[in-house]
């Protein structure tokens, strides 16, 4: 797409100078002329191409014509990305969002919806906004030899956090969501939390190092926990799992996790039938 070549910029996406072409730049009409492309080489390309990027009304839609050829709800779960490089670029994410969800008739506690997000205040204004289930995600940096998450940026804190001007905040890492008193927080704007996989069965060097009492914790508040991500290739799974991403999910399923993010759907629920008959 040599037509917009001049588009490629560099920006400060949470603090961190990035250089690509941003979505922002782009009218919906231009990026309709782009197809998809998987991400990962070590995985099938025979798609790629084949898919434009899809609208949020498209993914609705989509999901509403499978839940009925299926017989099953299909709920969708979408993700504010960067709300706060979005307000400064005066495209706030939140009432658009919101707008769309209710055209739909998903506004309600009840749908089968989940909105999640990074940044806490953007949480917090949508949960005077709407009624759909909030979800906080807590992510990290790396692990460390203990299997205990380690932070540097942007992976430390929620950016909004860091440009709020408030010292508290300033000091604090995504690690004070999975504390007693984040819990205590998280729950008087969101329906559960969406910590990275490493707060629940600590890693490093390949190995599982520890697991945590994280799920029990935020059940006890009423919080939900979705986890993520799952990947089944070799590299990606620690040496204790055996080589079978399905020892992966038993894991978390038997640690009480409420649901998993997944790149390959069918091991989940494989796995999650096999959790289930035993």
């Amino acid at each position: 797409h040599p037509e917009f070549a001049d588009r490629k910029t560099t920006k400060n996406v949470d603090g961190v100078p990035t250089t690509g072409w941003f979505a922002s730049d782009f009218t919906l009409r231009e990026i309709k002329t782009l197809r998809a492309k998987q991400t990962f080489p070590e995985r099938p390309q025979q798609f790629n191409h084949r898919f434009q990027v899809p609208t949020l009304q498209e993914v609705i839609d989509l999901a509403q014509r499978a839940s009925k050829r299926e017989g099953r709800t299909i709920g969708i779960y979408p993700e504010t990305k960067h709300p706060t490089l979005h307000r400064q670029l005066g495209l706030p994410l939140e009432r658009r969002l919101v707008r769309v969800l209710n055209r739909n008739g998903l506004d309600k506690k009840s749908s089968p919806v989940f909105i999640q997000s990074f940044e806490q205040s953007n949480l917090k204004q949508l949960n005077t906004m709407t009624k759909v289930r909030l979800v906080q995600l807590v992510d990290a940096n790396d692990t460390d030899e203990n299997g205990d998450p380690t932070y540097a940026p942007p992976f430390d804190r929620p950016y909004d956090w860091t440009v709020s001007g408030n010292p508290e905040l300033q000091s604090r890492t995504f690690g004070y969501f999975a504390t007693d008193a984040g819990l205590d927080e998280v729950r008087t704007y969101a329906d559960g939390i969406g910590p990275w996989k490493v707060y629940i069965v600590g890693t490093f060097g390949g190995q599982v190092v520890k697991t945590t009492d994280l799920v029990q914790r935020a059940h006890a508040r009423g919080l939900l926990v979705h986890t993520w991500t799952f990947r089944s290739e070799q590299s990606r799974l620690a040496d204790d799992y055996g080589g079978n991403p399905i020892n992966e999910y038993l894991q978390f399923y038997e640690l009480g996790v409420d649901g998993v993010f997944s790149d390959f759907p069918d091991d989940a629920f494989a796995a999650r039938e096999l959790f289930w008959l035993n």
